[in-house]
């Protein structure tokens, strides 16, 4: 199994601050990898950090056999690697149909179509809200839309954060479904931050625990499910 994406002994600062301590991460082809941990233990940190903000102050990044580490963001963008980041960021004045324009930006005009006819078939709710505002849709709508967006690049590795984040559970269910599918039917590699730990594993082949910007436990994701620490500080109360 291809490795698509390597951490080795990142390590990351905000000014002084240490976010990210020697971290090690593989995302092989064709798998979803989550990475939980509480609020704060430098999740979405690490998210930035593979794209280039903040830089890794130690360590290497590297994406489908190419060291990424000391790349400018945009050419790591177009690595075929997209990012639906945390809070959704759409462009709230433009319609669903240009939020999915600007997501193709870095995609050949011939692939537009296509991929734009997936993306309706795979959340069928953009396709009704086509030409509305994206600003005035639902927040279960407007994820739908980050992810699609992110999606409309034909990226060879989708990184999520906090997909569940703030939305209703039937939503979060929707959505879910729409990472497996992906996954299952067009074998799109994933990387899947979460607070949502239940869902995330049940989901993820593999998952890696943050606490504090280091790594403290990884393993399959039914594995690290069953295990009860993790039942102890991420699950009980909720599932």
């Amino acid at each position: 199994m291809s490795k698509v994406l390597s951490l080795s002994g990142v390590s990351a600062f905000y000014g002084q601050i240490q976010a990210l301590k020697s971290v090690d991460i593989d995302v092989n082809e064709g798998e979803i990898v989550t990475l939980i941990g509480a609020n704060g233990a430098g999740k979405s940190t690490l998210m930035m950090t593979i794209c280039g903000n903040p830089r890794a102050r130690t360590g290497s990044i590297i994406y489908r056999g190419e060291d990424i580490t000391n790349l400018p963001m945009h050419e790591i963008a177009r690595r075929q690697i997209a990012q639906s980041p945390e809070g959704r960021r759409i462009f709230p004045r433009m319609s669903v149909e240009e939020n999915l324009m600007m997501g193709s930006q870095v995609v050949k005009f011939a692939d537009y179509d296509q991929q734009l006819g997936l993306m309706l078939e795979l959340f069928p709710r953009l396709k009704e809200r086509f030409g509305q505002r994206a600003g005035t849709m639902s927040g279960g709508e407007q994820q739908m839309l980050a992810i699609a967006r992110a999606l409309m690049s034909k990226p060879k590795l989708l990184m999520l954060d906090e997909p569940s984040l703030g939305l209703a559970p039937l939503i979060v269910k929707q959505i879910f479904s729409a990472i497996r599918k992906l996954n299952q039917e067009m074998g799109l590699t994933v990387l899947l931050v979460e607070q949502n730990a239940f869902q995330a594993l049940r989901l993820a082949h593999r998952g890696y625990v943050l606490v504090n910007g280091a790594i403290t436990m990884q393993g399959p994701g039914a594995e690290l499910l069953a295990r009860p620490e993790i039942r102890a500080a991420y699950l009980e109360g909720g599932h």
